[in-house]
């Protein structure tokens, strides 16, 4: 399974345009060591062919234009790279990017009744879609529920995206609200926000992938120990929370523009590479095999 890291920042990306913060300051004077970042996406394939988006940035253009393996290739007629989107959230920083998908063929998209009904109502993104590509929903089903065989994927939420061989994901609902634009952000139910559980049929291998992520309860902790790799951002306290978790590979994403940890001489980056835990950047590829 190939990841690609599209995006690795919070709203805004780093360094924000109208911040002066330390990091923000000293990424543009060149004083920080460290690099910029967009607003968080990521896409995820089995053969390296189609490929499954998770969240359209903001900056999707771009991250589209950085990234090769994201371009349309094989002559007039060929499938394009991206064959469906799935959102974790209706968050601006995940969705807004949707747009540039529009002169595109039908969009496939993956989403839970929530985000659908934020999207086509207040935020109305996929109506306006609809008349340029056209949009076909998938309702994206949830749970929080683990199978009770032994290192088995959670069975009752598993679905697979076709035009993606090769992937079997599962989602599970986040605790969380609806996004600061939404008419029912003092009413958050399931849905709202999810993590996924990404797996690799020919290998075995899986990701598990939060890019809300305020705290590890136990059924995201269930859910990160049947996982070689964990990509999470939102924590509170990142180093408390991943250090004593098995996986691999353990990489936050989505930092906010002020931590200190987007600065790669920090002490807090410091010790999150000692206790083996990665900080993700745009451009990252990360292959599970």
């Amino acid at each position: 399974m190939k990841i690609l890291v599209l995006g690795s920042a919070a709203a805004g990306g780093s360094p924000r345009w109208n911040c002066t913060c330390p990091q923000c300051s000293g990424l543009r004077s060149g004083a920080l060591r460290g690099r910029p970042r967009t607003p968080g996406s990521i896409a995820v394939s089995a053969d390296g062919q189609g490929w499954l988006l998770v969240n359209a940035s903001p900056e999707l253009a771009q991250q589209l234009r950085d990234t090769p393996a994201l371009q349309a290739a094989g002559g007039e007629g060929a499938m394009p790279p991206i064959r469906a989107v799935l959102l974790t959230d209706a968050r601006l920083e995940h969705v807004a990017g949707l747009l540039n998908l529009r002169d595109g063929p039908p969009l496939e998209l993956y989403c839970t009744p929530r985000v659908f009904e934020e999207l086509t109502g207040e935020l109305a993104l996929l109506p306006v879609l609809d008349h340029y590509c056209g949009v076909h929903w998938h309702l994206l089903p949830i749970s929080g529920e683990l199978s009770d065989e032994p290192g088995a994927v959670p069975c009752s939420t598993e679905f697979r995206v076709p035009g993606c061989p090769g992937l079997r994901l599962s989602a599970v609902a986040l605790p969380g609200s609806p996004p600061p634009h939404s008419t029912r952000h003092d009413d958050p139910a399931a849905g709202d926000a999810i993590a996924l559980l990404i797996e690799d049929e020919r290998s075995g291998e899986r990701l598990f992938h939060a890019p809300s992520l305020a705290h590890i309860g136990p059924t995201e902790r269930d859910w990160m120990a049947h996982a070689q790799c964990i990509l999470v951002g939102g924590l509170h306290e990142p180093l408390h929370d991943l250090a004593a978790l098995s996986a691999p590979r353990k990489v936050l994403t989505e930092a906010r523009h002020d931590q200190p940890l987007l600065d790669e001489a920090s002490p807090e980056r410091h010790q999150l590479a000692a206790h083996g835990i990665e900080v993700a950047h745009d451009g990252m590829e990360i292959e599970l095999d």
